[in-house]
This record gives C-alpha cells, sequence and structure tokens, in this order.
C-alpha cells in the first residue's frame, strides 16, 4: 500500500511543481536559459538585433553533476531548500537483509548512462495568430498534443479556451520532447496579443541541443539474490537521475515506475527500490522515448554480470527465471500485476531466429582467430495505453458524408507514427467500409473531439477503442435505416465494402452512399427511432490501469580491440504487441525505437563541462546513427491479445528500452575474455579501449 501510494501522489494534481517563469526571472539557471525575447520582420534582423541584447551576469558556483549535488552547499532553486526534487522509497531495504544475506549468490554493481536527447527530426515551432478583432487565438503549432497546447495557452494567458484554436499537421518526430509546452514557447504565446500580428518561431537544431531538454542521465546501485541454481531470490535499485533546472513534465513519476518494474517480466519474490531526483544548473529533463527505460537496462546488464560470475550462460540464467503464460497473471513484489505478455515464447522465439548455439559456435572460432564478436540479450515488460487521468479516455467523431465516403476525426496527429493510416484501417473495418473510402482529420482542436494525444504508447488502443464506440453508433443506424428501406429484418443486414446487403442476397442492398442520401436529404422516409444524418461521437475508456507489453531484443556485435569500434551484425527483435493493426507500422515503430536506443549506447551524448556549458550543440559534436551503423532489424512476432479493444497493445517506445542493454551486453560478452565489466555509457571506442587498458583496471 505504501508503494502504491507513492505512486498515486507522484501522478496526482497534488504534486509539487516547480515554477517554470517564460524568461528567466532574478537568475539563469542553465546556458539555454531564456532570458530576452526580441520579435523582428525575418529571422536574420532578429538575429542581428540579438547582437544588440546586452545582459550582465554576475557568475554563480554551478551545480552541475547530479551525483554531487545533495551534498552541495549551492541550490539550483534557492526557495526549494534543496537540490533533491523528491525521493520515492519501497520496502526499507533492512527487510530484503536476510534474503541478500542467505542466498548462494549475491550480484552487485553500479550502473550509469549519460545524458543525451529526443533530437525529432523537425525541431520545436509554432505560429500564434491572435485576432484583436474577435479575441481568438490561433496555434500553428508542432506538438503531440493539440488540445493539451491548448489548454496551456488558455491557462498561460487567462483566455477563455473555447477562443484558442490549435492546429497540429505533419509533426517530423516528437519522442516525448513534444507532449509539453516549453518555456520559449510559452514566450511566443504571450508575444501573440501584444503584437496583434501572426508571430513565428522554428528553433533551429544547437537550439534544439541547447534549450529544448535532455534525457536519460541517471545511475543506480543495483543488486540480485539467486539461489544456488540460478532462480531470483531478490532485487534491489537505488536510483538517481538528473533532472536540470526546469524538468518538463514533472519526473517523479517515471522516476517511480523505474523502481517499480525494475524486477521485469522474472519471477521475483522480493523486491525493494529508492528513487531520487536531482535539480542541477543543465537543460531541464524531458519526456523521452520509453521513460523509465533505466529499470531494463540495469536489470539486463546485471543479470549478465550475475551469469558470468555464476559460470552460467547469460541465456540460461534469464530461461530459468522468465515468466511464463500460465503463470499470469502475476504480481510482482511491488504490487504491479502483469497479464497478457509472453516473456519466455518471445525469448525463445528470439533465440531461434539468430540460432543462439550456433552462434556461440561461431564466436569460439572467431576468438581463435582474434577476433572479438558478442551476443547480447533483454528483455523487457513495460506498461503501454495509461488508463487514468488525462490519458485515461479517448474521443473519435465519426461523419459519412452525403457521398457515401467516410471522415473520422481524432485528437492526436501525424508525428511519425502513423495514425493516419492504422485510424483509417479500423474505422474501415469497424464500419465495414472500403478503406480508400475512408479519410482522417486530426490534430485540428475546432473539430476533433478532446485527447490527449501521442504518449505513452497509448494511440493504438485508444484510438481503436473511441472509433469502435463511435463506429458501433452508426452501424446501427445504418443497418436501422437499410432494413426500413430493404422491408427486411435489421438481424439479417450485414455490412461490407461500403455497402449494407441482406445476407445470402448480396445483390439485394444500398450502398452507404444511398443510405446517406436518405438521412440527409429524405428525413421523412427514415425509421421513426433514427435521427436524420449520419455523424456520431463516442469515447472511449479503458478499464484497465495499463496494458503491459513485452519483447526480447538480441544483438551481435563484433569489437575491434585496438581501436574501439563497436560493428553491429545482426539485430533481432521479437515483440508481443497483440494483433497488429499494420505490420508496417508495428515494425517501423519497433525500427525507429531500436536505432534510437543503439545511438544512445554507441553514439550520443549530451555533455557539459565543469563549468555548466553544454559542448555537445552541434551535430558535429552529438553523433546520431546512420545506416552505416545499424545493421538490418530483424522482426518476430508473438501475438498475445490484450484486454483493451481488438486486443491491440502499444509499441511505440518498446525499442527504445530494448536496444540499450542488448547492445551493451553484446559489447560486454565480445569483450568477457579480458574480464571487462561494462558500467558506464556511451561506449565509445575511447572508452572501450581504455576499458581494455589493465592499468584501469
Amino acid at each position: 500500500p505504501g508503494v502504491k501510494e507513492q505512486w498515486h501522489t507522484a501522478l496526482g494534481p497534488h504534486s509539487p511543481e516547480t515554477p517554470r517563469p517564460p524568461l528567466a526571472e532574478d537568475e539563469v539557471r542553465f546556458v539555454g536559459d531564456p532570458v530576452a525575447l526580441v520579435v523582428a520582420e525575418n529571422r536574420y534582423i532578429a538575429e542581428d538585433a540579438v547582437d544588440l541584447v546586452e545582459v550582465d551576469y554576475e557568475p554563480l558556483p554551478p551545480v552541475v553533476d547530479y551525483k554531487t549535488a545533495l551534498d552541495s552547499p549551492e541550490l539550483v532553486h534557492a526557495g526549494h531548500g534543496s537540490n533533491l526534487i523528491c525521493e520515492l522509497n519501497g520496502l526499507p531495504p533492512e527487510a530484503l537483509e536476510g534474503v541478500f544475506s542467505s542466498a548462494a549468490h549475491v550480484v552487485s554493481e553500479t550502473i550509469y548512462q549519460q545524458a543525451y536527447a529526443p533530437v525529432p527530426m523537425e525541431g520545436r515551432g509554432l505560429v500564434v495568430d491572435y485576432s484583436p478583432t474577435t479575441g481568438e487565438m490561433t496555434i500553428y503549432a508542432a506538438t503531440q498534443v493539440p488540445h493539451e497546447v491548448r489548454m496551456f495557452c488558455a491557462r498561460l494567458l487567462g483566455m477563455p479556451e473555447h477562443r484558442v484554436r490549435v492546429i497540429m499537421k505533419d509533426t517530423g518526430g516528437g519522442f516525448g520532447q513534444k507532449v509539453n509546452v516549453q518555456r520559449d514557447e510559452m514566450c511566443i504565446m504571450l508575444a501573440g496579443p501584444k503584437l496583434g500580428v501572426p508571430v513565428k518561431w522554428v528553433e533551429d537544431r544547437r537550439e534544439n541541443l541547447l534549450a529544448a531538454g535532455k534525457s536519460r542521465h541517471e545511475h543506480a546501485f543495483v543488486r540480485m539474490a539467486f539461489d544456488e541454481d540460478g532462480a531470483i531470490q531478490a532485487a534491489q535499485i537505488d536510483f538517481m537521475q538528473d533532472c536540470g533546472a526546469y524538468p518538463t513534465p514533472w519526473p517523479i513519476a517515471t522516476a517511480a515506475a523505474v523502481g517499480m518494474f525494475f524486477p521485469g517480466p522474472y519471477r521475483v519474490p522480493k523486491a525493494t527500490f529508492r528513487s531520487r531526483t536531482i535539480y542541477t544548473n543543465t537543460v531541464g529533463r524531458a519526456a523521452y522515448r520509453g521513460p523509465w527505460q533505466f529499470e531494463t537496462l540495469a536489470r539486463e546488464v546485471l543479470l549478465d554480470i550475475a551469469a558470468r560470475e555464476m559460470g552460467m550462460d547469460p541465456a540460461e540464467l534469464r530461461r530459468r527465471n522468465l515468466l511464463r503464460r500460465d503463470e499470469l497473471p502475476y504480481p510482482n513484489p511491488n504490487g504491479v500485476v502483469y497479464d497478457s505478455i509472453s516473456p519466455l515464447e518471445t525469448f525463445e522465439q528470439a533465440l531461434q531466429m539468430l540460432d543462439y548455439d550456433a552462434f556461440r559456435r561461431e564466436q569460439a572460432e572467431a576468438r581463435k582467430a582474434g577476433r572479438y564478436l558478442g551476443v547480447g540479450i533483454a528483455n523487457y515488460v513495460e506498461p503501454s495505453t495509461p488508463g487514468y487521468g488525462y490519458y485515461g479516455s479517448e474521443g473519435a467523431t465519426i461523419r459519412i458524408e452525403p457521398s457515401g465516403k467516410v471522415n473520422v476525426y481524432v485528437a492526436g496527429g501525424a508525428a511519425g507514427n502513423s495514425v493516419e493510416t492504422t485510424v483509417v484501417q479500423l474505422t474501415a473495418d469497424a464500419l465495414g467500409a472500403r478503406i480508400e473510402d475512408v479519410a482522417t482529420i486530426q490534430g485540428d482542436t475546432a473539430v476533433t473531439p478532446f485527447g490527449a494525444g501521442t504518449a505513452g504508447s497509448r494511440s493504438g488502443s485508444m484510438t481503436a477503442g473511441a472509433v469502435g464506440e463511435t463506429a458501433a453508433i452508426l452501424r446501427e443506424r445504418l443497418i436501422a435505416i437499410a432494413a426500413h428501406k430493404l422491408e427486411v429484418p435489421a438481424e439479417t443486414i450485414e455490412l461490407a465494402d461500403s455497402r449494407a446487403s441482406v445476407r445470402g442476397r448480396p445483390e439485394v442492398g444500398l450502398t452507404f452512399a444511398e443510405l446517406a442520401q436518405l438521412a440527409y436529404f429524405q428525413p421523412q422516409e427514415l425509421p421513426k427511432e433514427v435521427p436524420p444524418g449520419l455523424e456520431a461521437t463516442g469515447r472511449y475508456t479503458p478499464a484497465n490501469a495499463s496494458i503491459f507489453v513485452n519483447a526480447t531484443h538480441v544483438c551481435t556485435c563484433e569489437v575491434d580491440i585496438v581501436t574501439g569500434g563497436v560493428k553491429l551484425l545482426r539485430y533481432i527483435v521479437s515483440e508481443d504487441c497483440g494483433p497488429m493493426i499494420n505490420p508496417n507500422v508495428v515494425e517501423g515503430q519497433i525500427a525507429g525505437g531500436t536505432v534510437q536506443g543503439i545511438g544512445g549506447v554507441l553514439l550520443e551524448e549530451l555533455a557539459y563541462d565543469e563549468d555548466g556549458n553544454p559542448v555537445s550543440t552541434t551535430f558535429a559534436d552529438y553523433l546520431l546513427p546512420t545506416t552505416t551503423e545499424v545493421p538490418i532489424i530483424e522482426h518476430g512476432h508473438v501475438e498475445t491479445p490484450s484486454p483493451g479493444p481488438g486486443g491491440y497493445k502499444g509499441v511505440g517506445e518498446g525499442g527504445a528500452i530494448g536496444a540499450p542493454p542488448a547492445v551493451v551486453n553484446a559489447v560486454a560478452d565480445a569483450l568477457a575474455p579480458f574480464g571487462v565489466r561494462v558500467t558506464r555509457l556511451p561506449l565509445s571506442p575511447a572508452q572501450i579501449v581504455g576499458l581494455l587498458d589493465p592499468s584501469t583496471r
């Protein structure tokens, strides 16, 4: 109960919030903190005008290293009284000491992950168009959450919400960075009414890396206890994360999730955690794909270390502990109940796709020839489709036009997750319409039902639910009109191919266009209980707080022990996201997240010097993966239906969760003959060469 209470407090409306002034007040708290707004007729004049702005700074000692921030006399926010934002705890560690002291094997390590950033293809940007004559504001935004932008703007400016319209068109990626309005965007909203003309701001890449928010940057002391056969007896994580000066959104929930999900998809009888979030004088922590990813990184890296210490193959250690379908539902020791997942099944499928035993033989032969190959495995389980609070419902409007064509209106828009494709498929299936007859309108708050947008791997299941609820209303209406006109019982009407026909007599029927003509233009001929028109709005609320999804990632690599270079050889993902609405979309989402995870291990780092200056604010310094670093990703699928509509689950975030530990473990496996433990990221060539230097071990 204590853990659950803390979790709900972390998510709830009473969580303390860090004030976020649009422009710095009194103190500049990180390099990139906005201090002035310059508006001009074009960008070139504005950038010249920026050079005329003079600011007198009085240097203060910065708090840069979050690991020592709790002991620093300097405070990032003086009014807070400490650099500790929040601490959440599971069971007291001493409650598990008996298990650890009597266990046959105890393995512990401290694992570190560097800061990196979402780096969407398109940076943030918005146009604010305020009309002084009507008092209305239209905002064109690169966002994942148009309705949240609307609510935020209304609160910020004290405007009636119905006077604000937000339009989201195709957005070139968000990955969590665009689920909240940030401070520079607030400035543009505030400027609009004062200027009375449209105001546009589009960040450049340097601004994005400087001020749009970082992610990851965390570490934890982790340990596990095992019996003599390798069965896990207990698990502990003491986690700390850097949240920068202005974390957005409130970071407590993800820190709690790291602790609560640390046992993962394994049989773990007992566990405890501590999660701490820390202020520093660096850019604020922002949401990022798979925000609790560290629990999987820490656990899976520790399992490989444990296997080597026990003289066991890492695959066999996992096999002995992974949950099976016949054990579900399974409550993990922190109170999280897993159901409708398939950890052992995805694991075995992934190893079969690789031919794990054959790779081990190839690895042994390569070592004899002086080549160092490695294989890394990572299993995870994560919650998708959060069913509470702001995320707890989703709406859809479907209108069959007088022509018989179908428009479906949903809140979220295209942010690289192909909702514009899947919602059309879902609607066509739910109505019995031809797919070419269906189109979608998204991301315009003036015409779409309220919704929470793209976040939390929620789009597939929630949109399916909303479309299903709405289509059911129209199906009933279409069937009633057709049965009345054809003078047959309603139960004999079938809807397919944009047509209502009589079962067993397919030549007898009416097209959607003919039904629409009746509904709109001949209402007097409709059954008494059927209203005119063919438009409906429905809203779906899930019965479950979360829908769980799991996967296994397997990576093989070769490490050059002279240069420290890592070449990925094969990459396999076996995913259980339930039935797939569109396999191409599912695999595209898995691949995109996986590539981000690979980049986070081998290349990316949002680094600061000891004075708090960012040193990687261009793509010359902040390195991204390209096709030369990433192998073809091989996909396997296991389909365990969820309790949600259509049995669908979320798939958007998993690749970014499973990839980092799989790559780390592959590198560590390649270097195992040298007795190397990999515990710090990123794995740059220089770091790998350093690990191989006997003087550093």
